[in-house]
Parts: C-alpha cells; sequence; structure tokens
C-alpha cells in the first residue's frame, strides 16, 4: 500500500499542502499540547457524505499520531450511498469500487476539542482511495479544486453561509403518526442558554457567528456566519449541522435543515471576489456606486448562465425546489433566474451596503444542500462567466451593462435541473465526469424510489 501524506493546509496548491517536517511537529506539538489540557481520549475523523452529512469514525487518542500518518480507513459506501439503501442498489448506480474502503486524511488546521462531547476532539478530513489518489467524488476535494483554479487566475474569494433551520419539541405520537411540534419559546428568547451554548461552542471550533435571529415561522432560525476565504466557509457551515443537531439534543430539542413546507429552510452563499492576496474586493466599484464592477457583472453571468444546474446542487431535493415557484400561481416548469440590488426576493442578491463591502448572494441553496459542493459550483459558475465575452455590452457614458441574449430559468421539477446539470458541459468538465454521472444518478434513483417525499420522515431524521 502506498503511503499517504497527511495535508494541512487551506487554501494553497494541492503540491504546496504536503508539510515539512517543522510544520508537521509544530502542528502535532499544539495538538498533543490541546489533547493534554482538555484531557481528550478520543478523536473523530469527520468527512462528508454526499447530502453533507458528517460520516465519521472516533479512535482513542492514543492512536491519533500513528492514524495522522497513515489515516483512518471507512467503507466508500458511507460516503456515497443515499439513507437507507435497498437491494441492488449498489448495482444501480454501479459506483466503481463501490464497495472498497476508503482512507480519511486530516487536515490538522481544522484540529478543534469539540465543546459539546465530552473529552473528543474532531478533525475534518479529506479522502482518498487505498493507493492515494483523490476521491473524485468528494464534495470536499471538489471545492478544493474550484478554489486552487481561482487562485490560478488571480483571485481568492470571501464568503460566508446563512443558514435557516427549524428547531422542534421532543416527538410526540398522536394517533399512530409522529408529530413533532415547533419549539416557539425560542422566538421569545426565552431559552437562551441553548442559542449562548450553541454559538459559544461555534465559536470554539473556529466558525464564528455574526448573528442569529428568529426567522419567518415558529421555531425556525437563522444564523449568520462571519465570511473567510478559502474553504474555511465551506467547513464552518459543515460543523454547524453536527454541532446544532448536538446542542439541540442536549436540551431535549431536535433541529433539522429539512421541512417539507414551500417555505423551505434557505441556506445562502454570501460571497465577494478578491484579489490573490485578499486585499481588494473586485466587485467594489471605485466610484462608491452600488453597481457592480466589470469584474463583478462577469461574474453574475456566469451565475445566471448556469442557475439551472446549479439549482440541481442547490436544492436537491423534491420539497426544496418548491421556494422557486411560491410566489407564482401559474403552473409552469420553469421559472426565470432573477437578480438585482438589494433585493431579498432575487436568486441573486447584490448588496453594496454594510462594512463587508460588495457581495453577492447566492440564495438559489436550500439548508439540505451540501455547503462544499454549493461553494465548488458557485466558484466553476463564476469563473466560466470572468473567462467569457457573453452577457456583457456597452452602455451609456462608457458603462458595461449585462444583456443575455437567451433568459435564464430555473427548472421547477428536480428531474429537469438533473437534465440541465447533464447538459451542461462547464459544470461537468470542471466539477468532473466522474462526480456528475455519479450525483445523477443517486438523484435518479431517489426519484424512483421517492426517498425525498414519501419516505418524509425517514428524510428528515437523516438531516436531523
Amino acid at each position: 500500500m502506498i503511503e499517504i501524506i497527511p495535508f494541512f493546509a487551506d487554501n494553497t496548491r494541492d503540491k504546496a499542502q504536503i508539510s515539512t517536517s517543522p510544520q508537521l511537529c509544530s502542528r502535532m506539538k499544539y495538538i498533543k499540547q490541546e489533547m493534554a489540557k482538555y484531557h481528550i481520549q478520543f478523536v473523530q475523523f469527520e468527512s462528508t457524505d454526499l447530502h453533507g452529512v458528517s460520516r465519521s469514525k472516533t479512535i482513542p487518542a492514543h492512536f491519533f499520531q500513528q492514524k495522522v500518518t497513515h489515516g483512518v480507513h471507512m467503507p466508500r459506501g458511507y460516503l456515497e450511498l443515499i439513507p437507507s439503501p435497498k437491494d441492488n442498489e449498489v448495482d444501480h448506480i454501479r459506483a466503481t469500487c463501490f464497495n472498497s474502503d476508503i482512507v480519511l486524511m486530516p487536515e490538522l488546521s481544522t484540529f478543534k476539542v469539540l465543546p459539546w462531547a465530552e473529552r473528543t476532539a474532531r478533525v475534518i478530513c479529506d479522502t482518498f482511495t487505498v493507493t492515494g489518489e483523490p476521491l473524485l467524488t468528494s464534495p470536499r476535494y471538489i471545492a478544493k479544486n474550484q478554489l486552487n483554479q481561482l487562485q490560478d487566475s488571480g483571485f481568492s474569494l470571501l464568503s460566508a453561509f446563512i443558514y435557516d433551520f427549524c428547531i422542534f419539541g421532543v416527538p410526540e405520537i398522536i394517533n399512530s403518526k409522529t408529530i413533532s411540534f415547533p419549539a416557539s419559546a425560542l422566538l421569545n428568547n426565552h431559552d437562551q442558554a441553548f442559542i449562548q451554548e450553541l454559538v459559544d461552542g461555534l465559536y470554539r471550533t473556529g466558525a464564528s457567528v455574526e448573528s442569529f435571529s428568529s426567522s419567518t415561522r415558529p421555531g425556525q432560525m437563522e444564523i449568520c456566519f462571519l465570511p473567510k476565504f478559502g474553504i474555511s466557509s465551506a467547513d464552518n457551515a459543515f460543523t454547524l449541522r453536527t454541532g446544532v443537531k448536538e446542542v439541540s439534543r442536549k436540551y431535549n430539542y431536535i433541529a433539522s435543515f429539512f421541512i417539507e413546507s414551500v417555505f423551505c429552510n434557505s441556506g445562502i452563499l454570501s460571497h465577494s471576489l478578491w484579489d490573490a492576496s485578499g486585499k481588494t474586493n473586485m466587485f467594489c466599484s471605485s466610484s462608491g456606486t452600488e453597481q457592480l464592477t466589470i469584474t463583478g457583472k462577469k461574474w453574475l453571468v456566469g451565475l445566471l448562465k448556469h442557475s439551472a444546474a446549479l439549482s440541481c446542487l442547490m436544492a436537491p431535493a423534491v420539497s426544496c425546489r418548491k421556494r422557486y415557484s411560491k410566489e407564482s400561481k401559474d403552473l409552469k416548469e420553469r421559472v426565470p433566474t432573477t437578480w438585482g440590488y438589494n433585493d431579498n426576493s432575487c436568486a441573486f442578491n447584490i448588496k453594496s451596503h454594510g462594512e463587508k463591502g460588495t457581495r453577492i448572494e447566492n440564495k438559489l441553496g436550500s439548508a439540505t444542500a451540501n455547503p462544499y459542493l454549493v461553494l465548488a459550483a458557485t466558484i466553476a459558475a463564476g469563473l466560466d462567466g470572468l473567462q467569457g465575452s457573453d452577457g456583457i455590452v456597452a452602455g451609456r457614458d462608457d458603462s458595461m451593462e449585462i444583456c443575455q441574449s437567451q433568459t435564464s430559468e430555473i427548472p421547477l421539477k428536480l428531474e429537469g435541473a438533473l437534465v440541465a446539470l447533464e447538459e451542461d458541459q462547464c459544470l461537468r468538465q470542471t466539477l468532473g465526469e466522474t462526480f456528475i454521472k455519479y450525483i445523477v444518478a443517486m438523484k435518479k434513483y431517489e426519484l424512483e424510489n421517492e426517498e425525498t417525499d414519501a419516505e418524509k420522515n425517514k428524510f428528515l431524521e437523516y438531516f436531523i
């Protein structure tokens, strides 16, 4: 077996990610100090599955250094299967080497002591085959690859996720049906201890919360992270998806990002494009006006151009696509992709106010979407806009305006979004043929077996 060298850096090229001996020693020294300080007995090696749900293996702390070098083995099916697989599912999807093991290799910069687990730490891992090749269906690998492509083009991305999620009370059985009632007390700030422990716990894991509030429905909360460069924004979102569940259960609540409703929980990616050094916001106009720069407009054109395919990855369940048509009473198969300045009803909302500078909110996403795929697909679409010449024309007073030759539309049905993703040659190439074929096959299987809607309780529990 080929020995796999662990990766540590967050935003640098793969070839620069291999730590030198001094770096490795420094990292390990710090981790050993943390483990001794907090009397750590176990370490979770975490990775995301295709749905964005945490899959992990826990090892005794005294094996940690050994596992850093050689990795932790896990069946590949843990990361690539949909919940509660049926008979012949593997044959249906026909994934290469599906029944093989993969190797979880830790990124040591993500090592954190978990506030919600006693004497336990976690480290986020990248996934490899046993012969050392990156797993091409890994959402985190795909996101890091897109960040590298962005860096090659002379840019960096500052981004943050804004999530809605629902807090329910303990399920009760009424007329043989399991029903969970919203924890409406949170709307009145009666349970500050729960929120304070969640926000403090996220901060201690490196995921700094900028704000939190009640949202539109009883028991629904909105949480907004501080913007971070590189993969950190997706790592923070991934941490929230596990952390909120753990803290909720401690307080006898249930947290879920999935809800069967037209008002589906949203997962917004607020982002801005910067130069490679992270010093200049490339969306900000020097004139101080609300308008995007030419670079920003090209990026937006890319998002609009690929919005149909993007929606497949950002609203990956049948029910969460209802949000696209919530204001339309017409029975349509598609709706226009909208954009605007300071307009929260638009799919792409450009904001220039506040201390963050100009940024674009990608509001196509639902809270059930995998944050790594949301990040990767957004970058891929934006980069295509930067590299093309379509959609930008000269306007009055020498300004450049957005003018699309074909109106961008979003399919309302998941089946239509799958077709759009399969036909989007840019995303197929940038995200990888292997990944696209697998994600499409997986979603088609879910549709055929009605996993996402006919078995609501099962799907809800998966995202709890």
